[in-house]
């Protein structure tokens, strides 16, 4: 990929999603992770009530505190191209929160229970428009997701939440109401993050507007120059469906070349590149599963190793009659103490660790819009290809008639009348090839952008991703470097009086 002068940070509407890396993390990471991206808003250490938060890994660590924090770059300040990037969002702050049981007036007996929840959706806009409340249920983020691949196409769409296949069984449990609001909260956050989307119709009626949303008979591409309008989906005749089937079979298996090839080498290199990226992107997240699952079991065993000598400790504590005794009892609480406090550190590092790294993941689901976005591009052309391949058959017809036609005396009605037909029918697949072509083109155009903007928002992510992990090494590894040499101090003397 072309590599870009422009880098942009993580924009802040992501601050708080510091989702771990998968569902299983979600369960098995204990320590809570800490909300704000360090390296843009750095979160005060839980002992600095009293006095400023240093801006040091080093000050961080000498703090005796054993709190979950997110140690801070030496450079704190938000550079220019965030800051810029931040003022370009429509919205400024969406929440997804109280969810709600309510009854559906519209279930009938086979569709099951009659009951959804809803989910109060608070969103601010930038620029003093004020705060808007609706309420949605899953049903209607379907739909706004629904609407956006029609009015989007060749735009990498964030992915919805995926609706669960055991949903009326498992809706009354609070985990899984609690995980789809996060969810919702999160895609909404990524669409409003969007360039295109975030400031379209479509995501401000969603916010704004109470009601389900639906989809329209017709979508638009959109495009910075304006909007197409093409037939939906849903709106395809049968026969175009079909024509198009048979149209790709023939590109497969007919030995034809099409009228219409794609040929854009430039987007073919980069779309090799995009699926080289995806394979090391799956490779990397596992090796970063791989180190939070190493990292988390470390600050468990550690943990139980802590506990177990608080015990033994007890035990000599108890059975100690000599003043010796005492002392090494004692120097056994010191040490198990110092485990537990390793431990914990251990912890909030296992919960920054998933933080950061996470953006692996964020990026693989990225590449499924990639995908999707790449596929309408060949829908697309195929689209193309099947209106020139329907001109050429019927131009071929009407040459046919009109030969036939001119051998005849004193002409033919029934003749005439078809040639007409056909050229009305010409017509209109003119008008349908004019606007194939136009999608097509809006739809590489977008493409296009589309990678640009990947390639910019990339380098930033992944240089803050690699920032912030790398701090939080170094500052966990200080407070527990800190912790085993106290304890080493500590324990010296006694040390020296046994040898």
């Amino acid at each position: 990929m072309m590599a870009a002068e422009t880098h942009f940070e993580t924009l802040a509407l992501d601050d708080d999603e510091g989702a771990p890396f998968s569902a299983r993390l979600i369960s098995t990471v204990h320590a809570p992770i800490n909300g704000g991206d360090p390296l843009l808003h750095p979160p005060p250490s839980p002992s600095s009530s009293s006095s400023s938060p240093s801006s040091s890994p080093t000050a961080s660590s000498a703090s005796s505190a054993v709190g979950f924090v997110a140690f801070e770059p030496q450079n704190g300040s938000v550079s220019t191209s965030a800051a810029a990037a931040a003022a370009a969002v429509e919205y400024t702050k969406i929440t997804v929160s109280d969810p709600q049981k309510e009854n559906d007036p519209g279930a009938s007996i086979v569709s099951g229970s009659g009951t959804y929840v809803s989910y109060l959706i608070t969103s601010r806009s930038a620029g003093g428009g004020g705060e808007h409340r609706v309420r949605r249920r899953f049903r209607d983020v379907v739909a706004l997701a629904d609407r956006l691949a029609e009015s989007y196409r060749g735009f990498f769409i964030p992915t919805r939440p995926d609706k669960s296949v055991v949903e009326g069984q498992v809706m009354q449990k609070h985990e899984f109401v609690e995980q789809r609001r996060a969810e919702i909260q999160r895609y909404l956050r990524r669409l409003a993050a969007h360039p295109a989307i975030g400031r379209g119709e479509e995501l401000k009626a969603f916010l704004r507007t109470p009601g389900r949303m639906s989809l329209p008979a017709t979508a638009a591409v959109a495009t910075g120059a304006g909007n197409v309008a093409v037939p939906a989906k849903g709106g395809r005749d049968f026969f175009r469906m079909f024509r198009e089937l048979k149209q790709s079979v023939t590109n497969d298996w007919g030995g034809v070349r099409p009228l219409v090839v794609e040929e854009d080498k430039e987007f073919l290199e980069r779309k090799e590149k995009v699926q080289d990226l995806e394979q090391q992107l799956t490779t990397a997240s596992q090796h970063a599963e791989a180190l939070v699952k190493a990292q988390q079991d470390l600050g468990e065993t550690m943990g139980e190793f802590g506990l177990a000598f608080i015990k033994l400790g007890k035990f000599e504590t108890a059975e100690a009659l000599l003043n010796s005794q005492k002392i090494r009892a004692s120097e056994i609480k010191s040490f198990a103490t110092a485990a537990v406090k390793a431990s914990r550190l251990q912890r909030g590092l296992t919960a920054q660790t998933a933080k950061h790294l996470d953006t692996l993941h964020e990026y693989m689901g990225l590449l499924l819009a990639v995908h999707g976005a790449f596929a309408e591009r060949s829908s697309a052309l195929l689209t193309v290809q099947t209106t020139l391949s329907d001109l050429a058959s019927l131009h071929s017809r009407a040459e046919k008639f009109e030969a036939a036609a001119s051998k005849s005396f004193g002409g033919d009605r029934s003749r005439s009348s078809k040639i007409q037909e056909l050229k009305e029918t010409i017509r209109v697949t003119e008008d349908a090839k004019s606007c194939a072509l136009r999608d097509y083109e809006h739809i590489k155009e977008n493409n296009r952008n589309e990678l640009d903007r990947l390639d910019r928002e990339r380098h930033g992510d992944f240089i803050a991703m690699l920032k912030g992990f790398v701090i939080n090494q170094v500052g966990y590894s200080e407070k527990i470097a800190n912790v085993w040499a106290t304890l080493a101090e500590e324990t010296s003397g006694f040390a020296k009086k046994s040898n």
